[in-house]
């Protein structure tokens, strides 16, 4: 069966929090046209702040996305990692794993908070959203709502 991965991280710093950059960084669409590539690739797209948020797009290898996926009795088991495991905010309850029927699609959205090196100031921001689909789809699947939201953002002040 098909299992299409299509990965949406976005990246700041404190100069996004507030005002007219935050508003391009919430603009920030979560869910894109897809690619006509295998379905064995991701579609990678990265929107950074010191790019103006333009959605800059490649593929990667399955086994790079921070997702465990696993076929069994006609669904797929979806449950995205917690990566890297020193981001904030901390997550002692996890939601269960997803499991799509063919058809369905999950979105699962993390968001982690980085602390700089040499000063608590320097603080940066990713938002990661992993929108999955199970058996054959439309190249703008992602553009419409999911069967299955999952939510783990958490607070990152």
């Amino acid at each position: 069966m098909e299992i299409t991965v299509q990965w949406v991280r976005t990246s700041w710093t404190k100069k996004s929090r507030g005002g007219e950059a935050a508003a391009r960084r919430n603009a920030a669409p979560v869910g894109f046209l897809l690619p006509q590539a295998p379905s064995s690739t991701v579609s990678f797209i990265h929107m950074a702040e010191a790019e103006g948020f333009e959605p800059r797009e490649i593929t990667k290898d399955l086994q790079e996305v921070g997702v465990s996926l696993r076929e069994a009795d006609g669904r797929l088991r979806v449950h995205a990692r917690v990566e890297p495991l020193f981001g904030l905010p901390p997550r002692p309850h996890r939601p269960p794993a997803v499991r799509l029927l063919p058809g369905q699609w999950v979105r699962w959205q993390l968001n982690y908070r980085f602390t700089g090196m040499t000063t608590m100031r320097e603080w940066s921001y990713w938002l990661d959203t992993f929108n999955i689909a199970y058996g054959p789809i439309e190249r703008n699947v992602f553009l419409s709502e999911p069967t299955v939201m999952v939510d783990e953002r958490g607070p990152v002040r």
